[in-house]
């Protein structure tokens, strides 16, 4: 399924500037960037879960947010884009 994941993390002391890179880190890791603090990424059930306890914990819930959109498996039909387009496409191989 596709999860859209967005979030702001309070940068304005040094806790905040780790805990922002931590975020962004993990996100660029199961997804793809598709403005500043937004990704989407493709998962299945037991890997949303997973990463949303993940990102979960690595917040200050008093000072930033999260939050998920569960855009489900026909996510083709849900997005439009205008503008530039990402990089490569969600389903695409990506080899590094």
């Amino acid at each position: 399924m596709l999860v859209l994941v967005t979030y702001d993390v309070n940068t304005e002391t040094p806790a905040g500037r780790k805990r922002l890179r931590k975020v962004a880190k993990a996100c660029v890791d199961r997804g793809q960037r598709v403005q500043n603090s937004v990704f989407e990424c493709l998962l299945d059930a037991a890997q949303y879960v997973t990463f949303k306890n993940h990102l979960t914990s690595l917040i200050d819930s008093e000072t930033d947010s999260l939050r998920f959109y569960q855009l489900g498996n026909h996510y083709k039909t849900k997005v439009e884009h205008v503008g530039r387009t990402p990089q490569w496409s969600q389903d695409d191989i990506l080899l590094v």
